[in-house]
């Protein structure tokens, strides 16, 4: 069952009740991971998240072409990571257990007012340019990570958190060049702009520090092993892949950064009349054109692993737990 995208008070009050709950339960360490490995037992861990200058990366990495790896790409991986300083705060012993929110832009969060919950979480993952400035009551304003690729990126840069992280996702080689601009503070070059299907930000007010770079093994277990998806093939141009949505590359990037993970504001009901986005005014009917994804299959993944405990879903939207029947 999946909760309407038109609350009414009771729903609201629904909502707010099983979130409070989720808060107030004892963390359970390393419980998201462990469940997905266990569901999807021939899945590949992936040691590291993100790339740095000291990461080691092997052949594997250069296999297939974004957002699978960095095929042929060696020198520009290379060319944005001296530009990145190497980090030393992650992955550096115990520290204590964490919650990550994986907040999607659908329309299901509007009028829920869990803003002041949302925030409550320890880590905040936020997706392309979904805004907080004037959205604050039903999405919260903490951003702990922004996860975008060039297109999707803010335009206008609302968060404020100084020790907030910025992970890029390359989907394609011009995507290093736009990167290899944001952290040297140059411009993008005119032709590199022809290569971008819409317009792209001139910078991202992040220090350099901040800034990672999604290993696409992420992608590629998530595509692979987890939708089973059929590997990369080469054609004569190009190459025929089946590519995950970024919220699905999220949530799997949440399971190795956080001990427990929650959705919200996931799931597309075409059969109701309702915003695609919490922002705007697109009908939700947008998705049946988005010919790269294939949502329906996204979905039927999420609900097994919502169904089974693995994450949650604070809003409903893919396998409401808290409806009623």
């Amino acid at each position: 069952m999946q909760l309407s995208n038109q609350p009414i008070i009771w729903q609201i009050q629904r909502v707010h009740s099983f979130v409070r709950r989720v808060l107030a339960q004892e963390c359970r360490p390393s419980f998201a991971r462990k469940k997905i490995e266990r569901m999807y037992s021939s899945s590949v861990h992936v040691s590291e998240p993100f790339l740095q200058k000291n990461s080691n990366i092997t052949e594997k990495i250069f296999e297939y072409p974004p957002p699978f790896g960095f095929h042929n790409l060696q020198h520009k991986l290379q060319e944005v990571l001296d530009l990145i300083p190497i980090s030393s705060s992650e992955n550096t012993g115990r520290r204590d257990c964490r919650r990550c929110v994986v907040i999607g832009n659908g329309g299901i969060l509007q009028g829920l007012e869990l803003g002041s919950l949302l925030n409550q979480f320890n880590v905040i993952l936020r997706l392309n340019s979904g805004p907080v400035r004037d959205f604050s009551r039903d999405v919260g304003n903490r951003t702990t990570i922004r996860m975008s690729y060039p297109e999707g990126s803010p335009k206008i840069w609302e968060d404020v958190d100084p020790q907030l992280q910025f992970v890029a996702v390359i989907y394609k080689a011009v995507d290093f060049n736009w990167l290899h601009a944001m952290l040297s503070g140059t411009t993008i070059s005119l032709w590199d702009k022809l290569f971008f299907w819409q317009k792209v930000p001139g910078s991202i007010p992040v220090d350099p520090s901040k800034f990672r770079i999604l290993n696409p093994a992420i992608i590629r277990e998530a595509a692979l092993d987890l939708l089973h998806y059929p590997k990369p093939k080469a054609r004569l141009w190009g190459w025929d892949q089946n590519v995950p949505t970024l919220g699905v590359s999220a949530v799997n990037l949440a399971t190795y950064l956080c001990d427990e993970v929650s959705l919200a504001g996931f799931g597309y009901n075409l059969r109701q009349k309702t915003s695609l986005h919490y922002y705007d005014n697109l009908p939700v009917t947008v998705m049946l054109k988005q010919a790269m994804h294939n949502v329906d299959h996204e979905t039927v993944f999420l609900q097994r692993l919502v169904a089974a405990g693995g994450i949650l879903d604070l809003t409903g939207g893919v396998h409401c737990s808290f409806c009623s029947t």
